[in-house]
């Protein structure tokens, strides 16, 4: 699930619109958070991806369903109707690619770099501190972290800064040497 936040070419589209309208307005911090608690509960929520990607919901009710959530969630006016706005042009099924474009030209805009670690087991906060050290000294700026937990890993770690991805999981580990074997 969190591996659907990818650019797209359409969500790409919207995102550029909703940043733009997000930087006049000066709610851009505001959207930020709202677009972070959105895909955090995409991640969390099958009813939330099944209400954005069912072809058998019609763009009426997708929206008055994300529109709903938003007021729940007392998302910024801007998010909730551009979530209304993206449901009503039946392209409610490509939110994690505008989330994934607005993350990007957010990072871009202020000068961050996002970068994720994916873990078998949650990470204490030594270990996290650890990992943003050594990616800083990398990187030659502090990172803005996100962790995420997949026990499919199986053990060790993998990082993604930008579109660069640093797989030392136990799993490829494994795969390799299957591979290898296999060759053999």
């Amino acid at each position: 699930m969190a591996d659907d936040f990818r650019t797209t070419e359409v969500g790409d589209r919207y995102a550029q619109a909703l940043f733009d309208l997000a930087l006049e307005t000066g709610r851009l911090d505001a959207v930020r958070a709202d677009l972070k608690s959105l895909k955090a509960a995409w991640i969390e929520s099958a009813d939330l991806r099944r209400l954005a990607a069912s072809p058998v919901i019609g763009a009426e009710d997708q929206a008055k369903g994300l529109v709903a959530i938003a007021a729940k969630a007392k998302f910024e006016q801007t998010t909730s109707n551009f979530l209304g706005l993206l449901a009503q042009n039946h392209r409610a099924k490509d939110l994690p690619g505008v989330i994934a474009g607005f993350e990007a030209r957010y990072a871009k805009h202020a000068g961050v770099v996002a970068a994720e670690v994916v873990s078998a087991q949650a990470l204490d906060a030594k270990q996290v501190a650890a990992i943003t050290a050594a990616l800083s000294k990398s990187l030659g700026k502090a990172p803005e972290l996100t962790a995420r937990v997949d026990p499919s890993i199986l053990g060790g770690l993998k990082i993604k800064v930008g579109s660069k991805l640093f797989d030392a999981s136990l799993k490829t580990k494994l795969d390799q040497m299957k591979f290898a074997l296999k060759r053999a």
